[in-house]
């Protein structure tokens, strides 16, 4: 364990020091990347030990979970007898769901979109189609499943398969019109084709097209049914390799699907008609029906509809069968959203969807195909939800989902993360958030309940913190790497609604979701919570158990900037990095990005872009807005976005900054303390030499958050906008070579990072006072002094004043957070006020007292007189001993990229740096000398969504979106990725596959096939041969590896292991018997013609020959 020495700088005699001594620190570390400063203290100056436990062995970056809605799906599967169910995507993906908790998220390499997907029931494996024309046989016998073997196919599209119950042959039908057979446990393709010339009859002349469908009969598992898209259907009988019958209909087929007994089966087709088909009677279907078309007046056929795109056929014992399909409405109701239809004897229920429909699938209650169906759910996939409609009610009820698939029902603006928060907070939450729960549900349990789950070694309570372009704000129960809805605040409410169409000029500054939320501050301890809207506007909340009726306290606040551009730096100071300011902060002219506002008769002044209801407003149990804080249009240009946002619920204050300037809020008071330009914030410190504000610009804004494209953009572009913004004008690109006094550059200092604290703010302080701290985007931090009054009881009564301090220190690029150290190393958490119910009745009209936490944690009372502000940039991380503002520590982070996020955490009971990167690294630095722990190139910056997403939490944890509806976490500690086998959920659970049911003596007798069907005989190798090596390729997968490092230790790796050790001695053997069998031909070959020729020779003389 190594420790660090540093002298510790007494006031006065900084001038000793070397390093970091001049004013503001300001020429502190200019090209070193970590050295200790101070050391040469004066004699007898004590020396401090900092022991810092951290070391890169802690460190170890892997994903753990993924939440959310399965991004662009594509296909869906279900296994009846161990109940989980997988969904692929259009990127590859598989998601298996079983129980809550049991959610495993897999990729396919290639990326190629999944076309279908078949489980192997009961054996905890699944077989994915993908559109590059490869099969693979997925293992779920482990945690985190692998794949162990692929079949690439050369010559052929995969357009088609089908996998029967119990079997270990696949069919697998291509868009020629053939059929190949794949051993599922080799993966090796049979010998045996279907060819679709062989299929058809010899007279036709065209092509049938690609197999739509294909299916064995449940009567008889020797007899296939292929269905071709042209209408064609073939009866194969699989033994004597010829078509039973064939049945041709004039409209394309899209499903086919059995009744039970085997004797009949339906169609559907493009022209919304369901056709009926007996085996008996081919030449055309019994019965046809167009269930959504009109029937016409004079007898002839209904009019055709949309094409009916699956349908499923599933008989009852004691009812009449359901017939399920999706698709099929009339053509003269173009309004009329997705649907599914439920045929019931004679009653049609339609149940409209809000996304179009995917894939459907019925679960029955039998895996057997040739047994009494009994389906009780219909799983509906959508394009961006799962709906489960339980069938066993007539109203035909939906169940309600466990699974956390709504996280983008409004897409997702920004996101929050705290991990180890109070334990009270969840339960707290959850019964606010459990009033809003809606009804109308199916009473019965949520049908999808395998595999099994729990709850691992971790047991602290986490929370997430999602923020959305509707203005609404949900916080989710993250423990245990699950995820659980807990409460909903509508931020929108405090608002009056828009009124459109009105021809009024408004005031607003986006068009497209003008609440959207774009930065969010949560004090857990406290329960204060803090939202920074679209619309320059930030609302306080409190929280309380009680419903309140009361009127909404609303502030205007004005910011404008004087001073626009910098013409030179002071030359002893560090010149910012040249395009720093742009890192959160401010929004550029960027051309045809969004809408002006035009002013329409006199000029808008001090006027807000929104309207706060006057009138009371009913507020329910929970987050209740207790004040808002409007910026207002300066003359006639409207207010700048919000960039920086802090709260502190001790002091009673507010702060958010944009590129104009600062504004200090006192919410207890409800008044306005400071509302200032950057450039006043320094006083006689300013460290640039600036000029008068130049002509006014054309201001245009940054339309709204919700774009939702996955494409690549520029981060250059995207880092001139607000951290919100999405990529609207792809056309447009931005050199960021431009120099400091460049003419065109809009360089307004935002105001990038706010922090308030109990700190030393002046060199000579002898103790540590209320401070905030303000960090800009050109890298200067400015310390602001908080005068409090002095005792609880005239806090409501007498002023804060707020004043500039005269401290700046210095660092590169734009300023990203904050934190601070105690001399002992310790993080010092912000100093808050003990949360109690703001309406609680309990009390009556006593005053009550304020409970204050100003040191935490506690062990840190006596602060000592120094401690450490951690300051970390987009470019450097700096680490300063107050209050002599000594720099004791810098690292240069990057040179060439720029850091997207920052955040110091706790770890193991020590505490760290963590930053991410727009090259993709993930680092972390010890604290305080910023040694380098871990610096991993993990995530590579494709979206903007993944650089306004992502956040650090304390134990080693971090997210970001992934998608535009996926959460995924990640962990950075070593211990986690350790115990991570052991959090996540089992897939497979050993269960006895249900017997079949006795079909009677009678029914064996004369209902099925006289003879048991082999599979093994017909498609193995000796009887069909081997299959054209040039078709498909076998690739085997590394999934045996990877279940023995997934089991579980001892028992089951041993296991394991001699299982996979059993499968290579069987292929060895295999092998072997092989090239014995193929010696032993080819000796018999030649014992065969060393006989002819003794024969040929026998009777004749030597001289004959």
């Amino acid at each position: 364990m190594k420790k660090f020495n540093f002298r510790k700088v007494l006031d006065g005699l900084t001038a000793a020091s070397p390093v970091g001594s001049s004013g503001g620190g300001s020429g502190s570390g200019a090209g070193g990347s970590v050295h200790p400063g101070g050391t040469a203290g004066a004699a007898g100056t004590p020396r401090e030990e900092i022991q810092e436990t951290l070391t890169s062995d802690y460190f170890q970056i892997c994903k753990t979970v993924r939440h959310g809605f399965p991004y662009l799906p594509t296909a869906l599967a279900f296994d009846p007898v161990q109940k989980i169910l997988a969904i692929g995507t259009r990127t590859g993906a598989i998601r298996i769901l079983g129980r809550p908790g049991v959610d495993c998220y897999c990729q396919h390499e290639s990326g190629a979109a999944v076309l279908q997907l078949q489980f192997l029931i009961n054996e905890g494996a699944l077989v994915s189609a993908c559109a590059d024309d490869a099969l693979h046989l997925w293992n779920l016998r482990q945690k985190r499943p692998a794949i162990l073997h692929s079949l690439k196919f050369n010559r052929e599209r995969i357009t088609y398969c089908h996998l029967p119950f119990q079997s270990k042959w696949l069919y697998v039908g291509t868009e020629r019109g053939n059929t190949h057979i794949v051993n599922i446990e080799s993966f090796i393709l049979s010998g045996y084709v279907i060819m679709w010339n062989k299929a058809i009859e010899l007279s036709t002349k065209t092509h049938p097209g690609p197999v739509v469908h294909l299916s064995d009969s449940p009567r008889d598992e020797g007899k296939l049914l292929i269905g071709y898209e042209n209408g064609t259907i073939v009866f194969w009988d699989l033994r004597s390799k010829r078509a039973d019958l064939r049945a041709y209909y004039d409209e394309a087929i899209h499903s086919v699907a059995w009744h039970h007994e085997g004797k009949q089966f339906m169609c559907s087709h493009s022209d919304g008609s369901l056709t009926l088909w007996n085996l008996k009677s081919p030449n055309r279907p019994f019965q046809t029906t167009i269930p959504h078309g009109k029937v016409q007046r004079d007898g002839k056929k209904p009019e055709s509809c949309k094409p009916i795109l699956k349908v499923e056929y599933k008989t009852c014992k004691n009812s009449e069968p359901f017939v399920v399909f999706s698709g099929g409405l009339s053509y003269d109701k173009p309004c009329r959203r997705p649907s599914l239809t439920i045929m019931h004897g004679k009653a049609i229920t339609v149940l409209e969807m809000d996304h179009p429909i995917v894939d459907f699938l019925t679960l029955c209650e039998t895996p057997y195909p040739n047994e009494f169906q009994e389906p009780y759910a219909v799983v509906v996939l959508l394009e961006k939800d799962l709906i489960v409609v339980d069938l066993t009610q007539t109203n035909f009820p939906i169940f309600e989902n466990p699974y956390p698939i709504d996280i983008h029902e409004s897409p997702v603006t920004c996101t929050e993360y705290f991990a180890d928060c109070p334990p009270d907070l969840i339960p707290v939450l959850y019964s606010v958030g459990a009033k809003h729960k809606k009804q109308g549900y199916s009473n019965k349990e949520w049908p999808i309940s395998g595999g099994a789950w729990n709850l691992g070694a971790q047991t602290y309570p986490e929370i997430i913190i999602t923020g959305h372009a509707d203005g609404s704000v949900k916080f989710w129960d993250a423990s245990a790497i699950t995820l659980q809805m807990l409460y909903k605040l509508k931020t929108s409410k405090v608002f009056e609604k828009q009124k459109v169409g009105e021809g009024k000029a408004t005031a607003e500054i986006v068009e497209e979701d003008p609440f959207a939320v774009q930065m969010m501050y949560w004090c857990p301890e406290s329960r204060i919570f803090c939202v920074a809207g679209v619309s320059a506007y930030v609302i306080v909340y409190r929280f309380s158990k009680h419903e309140v009726n009361t009127e909404i306290a609303s502030l205007e606040v004005r910011l404008q900037s004087e001073v626009e551009d910098i013409i030179t730096p002071e030359p002893e100071t560090n010149p910012p990095f040249p395009d720093a300011s742009s890192q959160l902060p401010s929004l550029k002219s960027l051309s045809g990005s969004t809408n002006t506002v035009a002013c329409e008769g006199t000029m808008k002044d001090s006027i807000p872009c929104l309207s706060v209801k006057a009138r009371p407003v009913r507020m329910p149990p929970g987050y209740q807005a207790d004040l808002v804080i409007q910026l207002v249009w300066v003359d006639g240009e409207p207010p700048q976005q919000i960039t920086s946002l802090a709260v502190n619920s001790a002091y009673g204050l507010v702060a958010f900054g944009n590129c104009n300037g600062l504004a200090v809020v006192d919410f207890m008071q409800k008044t306005v303390l400071l509302s200032m330009g950057t450039l006043d914030l320094y006083g006689s410190s300013d460290p640039y030499q600036r000029q008068p504000r130049s002509p006014r610009k054309s201001r245009q804004f940054a339309a709204g958050l919700t774009e939702l494209s996955d494409s690549p953009v520029s981060l250059e572009l995207e880092r001139c906008k607000s951290p919100t913004s999405e990529n609207r004008e792809n056309s447009f690109s931005r050199s960021r070579s431009s120099s400091v006094s460049s003419i065109d550059r809009d360089s307004k200092e935002a105001i990038t990072a706010l922090f308030f604290m109990e700190s030393f703010a002046r060199k000579n302080d002898s103790a540590v006072s209320s401070c905030l701290w303000v960090g800009t985007g050109l890298g200067m931090v400015i310390i602001l002094s908080l005068n409090l009054p002095a005792s609880d009881d005239s806090r409501h009564s007498e002023p804060v004043v707020v004043s500039p301090s005269g401290t700046v220190l210095t660092l590169k690029g734009a300023v990203l957070t904050f934190a601070c150290l105690d001399c002992m190393g310790t993080l010092t958490h912000q100093p808050y006020e003990v949360w109690r119910d703001p309406h609680s009745a309990d009390d009556g009209d006593k005053t009550r007292k304020r409970k204050l936490v100003m040191h935490s944690p506690s062990s840190s009372q006596d602060m000592g007189d120094h401690q450490f502000a951690v300051i970390c940039s987009e470019k450097q991380a700096k680490v300063f001993s107050l209050p002599s503002q000594t720099c004791l520590y810098v690292h240069n982070i990057t040179e060439t990229s720029f850091l997207l996020r920052a955040d110091v955490v706790t770890l193991c009971n020590s505490v760290c740096l963590a930053c991410f990167c727009a090259n993709g690294h993930i680092m972390t630095l010890s604290l305080p000398s910023l040694r380098p722990l871990l610096d991993m190139n993990y995530l590579p910056v494709t979206d903007m969504r993944i650089a306004r997403t992502f956040c650090f939490t304390n134990e080693g944890q971090a997210l970001y979106l992934s998608s535009p509806t996926e959460i995924q976490r990640l962990t950075y500690s070593q211990e986690m990725c350790d115990n991570l086998q052991d959090m996540l959920g089992d897939l497979f659970t050993p269960v006895e596959t249900p017997e079949a049911q006795n079909r009677g003596f009678l029914k064996g007798l004369f209902g099925g096939s006289g003879q048991a069907f082999d599979r093994e005989e017909l498609f193995g190798e000796a009887t069909a041969g081997k299959a054209s090596r040039s078709l498909a390729q076998h690739i085997p997968g590394s999934g045996g590896i990877e279940g023995v490092r997934g089991a579980a230790g001892g028992v089951i790796g041993d296991l394991t292991r001699a299982r996979i050790a059993l499968d290579e001695r069987g292929q060895k053997l295999g092998e072997l018997d092989e090239r014995t069998a193929s010696m032993m031909a080819s000796a018999e070959a030649f014992s065969k013609h060393a006989h002819e020729v003794m024969l040929k020779y026998k009777d004749k003389k030597w001289y004959q020959f």
